[in-house]
């Protein structure tokens, strides 16, 4: 389960590359190709750093999933890794769809009324 989970999250990270027009790495970061794919992915993009804890959170429950455990505990490490892996591939769709998602504070209000005056002006077009 765990490699099937690291493989999804890496599939993720080599579509946002291969979006950027680049090829994905084969390298690996403290171990993991995930990490060295999101490293390859935000480079030159800041706002992309903003799903960097949870690819590592990723790496760390892959790494828990590696340990000995219970089985409610396998279950729950399991869980918890596979809401990373949909939250990492969340935040990747809508970074597809959004350039500035991810970045904080007060420009993600700009994000926010640009949007809202886009659907102001489409709404006013259709009508």
């Amino acid at each position: 389960m765990r490699e099937a989970l690291l493989a999804r999250a890496e599939a993720v990270l080599e579509e946002w590359v291969r979006s950027r027009g680049e090829s994905p790495t084969a390298e690996t970061r403290e171990g993991f190709r995930l990490l060295a794919l999101h490293r390859q992915g935000a480079c030159g993009v800041p706002s992309f750093n903003a799903c960097r804890e949870t690819c590592r959170e990723i790496a760390y429950h892959f790494n828990l999933l590696g340990t000995a455990a219970s089985a409610a505990q396998r279950q729950h490490r399991e869980r918890m890794m596979a809401m990373l892996v949909e939250h990492l591939a969340l935040f990747v769709r809508g970074k597809l769809e959004v350039a500035g998602l991810g970045e904080f504070c007060c420009s993600s209000r700009t994000l926010r009324l640009q949007s809202d005056a886009d659907e102001r002006s489409g709404s006013a077009s259709h009508a």
